[in-house]
């Protein structure tokens, strides 16, 4: 099992337990992804991280003071 966190500007898009559709962004260098549609965006990865699957698990939603973050976990 693979964990990916997500960074999510409003509350209540997705909560524990949901499967969310992930889309891949390419860039120069390195790869990205969201949940579609437009719910949260991860970090950078460079390609030999790049990530397999196109749907996952949310297995947390976290608050703190920068903002909420969406734990999703892939079958990889």
């Amino acid at each position: 099992m693979r964990k990916i966190e997500f960074k999510m500007e409003r509350p209540g898009l997705v909560k524990a337990g949901d499967e969310v559709r992930i889309i891949e962004r390419e860039g120069t260098s390195s790869y990205s992804y969201i949940i579609d549609p437009a719910v949260a965006m991860s970090g950078c990865y460079v390609g030999r991280d790049r990530l397999i699957s196109d749907h996952g698990f949310v297995i947390e939603v976290k608050h703190n003071d920068r903002g909420y973050y969406v734990i999703v976990e892939f079958d990889e």
